[in-house]
């Protein structure tokens, strides 16, 4: 049997359709090596533990999908080059010019991509880590680390596709300092939330889980999120709101959160006939409070204050230890009921504003004209007729 036909029919094919051959190589082979890398990728990620291999374990399971198409990128690159290089003239064409930098901009982008995913993922192994050993890292101070990663990432690979595609760096930054002043006044609230997230960044006076209050305001609750713009807040009807950060800039801000201590400030009435009852009331309550376990006895408060239009007013000013708030009604629950069974020891009496009421004559005896009547009685006699 004679091949010779048969083998000179296929180089003759292979002439003719060897283009499309080569690409066609070109891209299964770019397509398969792309899910073998990524395969094996993602097999040794799964042999890495989170939490004794931070970076590792990071690296590993960030650079499969990244890998895979840093793959794809190149090999489809590869058979647009095979492509025109078998075309004559093709190396002038457009396709050819924008071919590099097109591809070096995807390289680029590919590994901001892995890089973002590194940062996401080592942030939070490491906060894996430490809940692990039984410590907890401050998540405003990981949230500002990983943010201020990302936004490093992505300015620099923004920079160097840039001058990848021809633009002058130097002439970007002369032309942003002009532009700068333009832009700054365009956008002055914008620049100004930023500088204020920067500053909670910076000087920490609160945190994601505390509770904060801005006096001269209706404005507080508990902090959920601190962006770059604003930071969400949490109220007591469970209704979340946004403050801007720049507002933290200008207006002073109360930790409610990092309070040693809460404080039990109050007036307390008893009657004028007591006035005798005083000083050992006042021994008593002192003495009650310094060993009363819910009350910090460093400083304390109980005295007689002043001669209120309708009774004596005794003034109470103490601290309690533990800061809950449900601890902190009932201390100051049982201070009140102890300082009340001491008045009423003294023979003493609570007592609180009191007002006269002015019944006209006329009126009770028109409400009741017997004479023999309880009001009757309060009236005077209807005049003798002449």
């Amino acid at each position: 049997m004679n091949d010779t036909p048969l083998i000179q029919d296929l180089v003759s094919a292979y002439r003719e359709w060897h283009t499309a051959i080569l690409v066609f190589g070109v891209v299964l082979c770019a397509l398969l090596a792309g899910l073998i890398v990524r395969a094996v990728v993602e097999r040794l990620a799964r042999r890495v533990d989170e939490v004794r291999h931070v970076w590792a374990h990071g690296l590993l399971t960030s650079a499969s999908a990244p890998a895979q198409s840093l793959v794809w990128i190149v090999g489809l690159a590869s058979a647009v080059h095979v492509l025109l290089e078998t075309r004559e003239g093709a190396g002038d064409s457009v396709l050819a010019q924008v071919l590099g930098p097109a591809r070096d901009v995807a390289i680029i982008g590919a590994v901001m991509w892995f890089l973002l995913r590194v940062a996401a993922r080592v942030q939070d192994n490491m906060v894996a880590r430490a809940r692990h050993r039984g410590q907890e890292l401050d998540p405003m101070a990981t949230d500002a680390v990983g943010k201020l990663a990302r936004a490093s990432i992505v300015i620099t690979a923004i920079l160097m596709m840039m001058q990848t595609l021809g633009f002058s760096i130097a002439g970007l930054l002369a032309f942003g300092g002009v532009g700068g002043i333009a832009i700054g006044f365009a956008a002055q609230s914008l620049v100004a939330n930023l500088l204020g997230g920067l500053t909670i960044f910076a000087s920490r006076p609160f945190k994601v889980g505390e509770y904060i209050i801005i006096p001269g305001t209706d404005l507080m609750g508990g902090v959920e999120h601190i962006g770059w713009r604003a930071t969400r807040l949490i109220g007591f009807d469970c209704k979340p709101f946004y403050v801007p950060n720049a507002m933290f800039n200008t207006q002073p801000v109360i930790n409610h959160t990092r309070m040693t201590s809460r404080r039990i400030m109050e007036d307390i009435h008893i009657r004028y006939a007591d006035i005798d009852a005083v000083p050992g009331i006042v021994a008593d309550v002192r003495a009650m409070l310094g060993t009363h376990p819910g009350v910090k006895h460093d400083f304390f408060a109980f005295n007689f204050n002043s001669c209120g239009t309708f009774s004596l007013k005794l003034f109470l000013y103490a601290f309690t230890v533990d800061t809950d708030y449900n601890a902190y009604l009932n201390v100051q629950e049982d201070v009140l009921l102890k300082i009340a069974a001491i008045i009423r020891g003294h023979g003493a009496e609570l007592t609180g504003p009191a007002s006269t009421v002015d019944v006209p004559q006329w009126r009770a005896h028109a409400q009741d004209p017997d004479p023999s009547g309880p009001m009757g009685r309060l009236a005077p006699p209807p005049p003798l007729s002449a």
